[in-house]
């Protein structure tokens, strides 16, 4: 089964805390929880956008704190929590599921979430509760936000002229640290590039060691045919070279990226979706348009 959202997590957590008797944390019980659950490994182990923590230890983390805001559990020390005499008679009435409807019958939930809701918006603007938690909320709003932000990046490209989008590799190479991410290290070929090379980084002040640049725009249902592939590694055997880095905006069949595993030139193939996921995290083509920090309790400092 998938991982529950944070809401179906609140009882299985508070019945397995409760069995403790005791202190526990969501890292002591998590194990048993999803052995409970039946979740496999992959989904134990699927993480958030972040990377920085898994989805299932998220959400046990969120259903934890949702159920402090109507004490039913409180936290004891940094990472660690009790069930509260309310929790214990909460699960005496033998409930089939504890969700934030349940949590709404407690005056501290219920005040909680009457600030939480009239602190941003207006009443006739407020929403009920989703089922994933607000970090997930966040994550899910940002992906969203980023994979439209990539769309739009690839539609601007071929809006420009291709000497534009050769120059716009080079200029991501470069942010990327090829060349030292010095902008004397790069340069386009433009109409002066020959054997099917657009623009050359230089890995040295001599010209040792070089990178060379193919860029070629293609519309979405395009793929590169295998040949321009194979011409390209041609053009790398002909200027003597090891590395290239070959660029489209659409993508590239399988038997093309099978075909530069084979040879001794180490080529890499950079499709539309990759382009533009370099451009957003290398800011290139792009700006900060907001910054927000998430923060959290400081644990050390809260300690005696």
């Amino acid at each position: 089964m998938s991982v529950p959202n944070f809401q179906q997590l609140m009882l299985p957590l508070l019945r397995n805390a409760a069995i403790t008797g005791g202190e526990t944390s969501v890292t002591d019980l998590s194990d048993k929880i999803a052995a409970q659950l039946g979740l496999s490994d992959e989904d134990i182990g699927r993480v958030l956008p972040s990377g920085k923590q898994t989805v299932f230890r998220n959400r046990l983390n969120w259903a934890k704190s949702y159920m402090g805001k109507a004490k039913l559990v409180e936290s004891t020390r940094r990472g660690h929590f009790c069930v509260t005499e309310r929790g214990l008679e909460l699960l005496n009435t033998n409930p089939q599921m504890i969700d934030v409807s349940v949590l709404a019958k407690f005056p501290e939930f219920a005040a909680w979430t009457s600030e939480e809701r009239k602190s941003d918006v207006a009443d006739d603007q407020i929403t009920e509760i989703s089922e994933i938690d607000p970090e997930e909320q966040m994550a899910v709003s940002f992906s969203k936000l980023t994979k439209s932000l990539s769309a739009d990046l690839i539609e601007r490209v071929h809006s420009f002229s291709p000497a534009f989008f050769e120059q716009l590799i080079v200029d991501l190479l470069l942010a990327m640290g090829y060349g030292g991410g010095r902008a004397e290290m790069g340069r386009s070929l433009g109409k002066s590039g020959d054997g099917g090379i657009d623009g050359v980084i230089k890995e040295d002040e001599l010209g040792l060691d070089v990178v060379y640049v193919q860029a070629k725009r293609y519309a979405a249902n395009n793929a590169v045919p295998v040949r321009e592939v194979r011409d390209f590694i041609g053009s790398l055997e002909g200027h003597r070279a090891s590395k290239g880095v070959f660029v489209t905006t659409s993508t590239f069949p399988s038997s093309a990226r099978e075909f530069v595993e084979r040879v001794s030139k180490r080529v890499i193939l950079i499709d539309g979706i990759e382009l533009a996921r370099l451009m957003i995290r290398h800011n290139v083509g792009v700006r900060v348009k907001d910054a927000y920090e998430i923060k959290k309790i400081d644990e050390d400092y809260f300690s005696e």
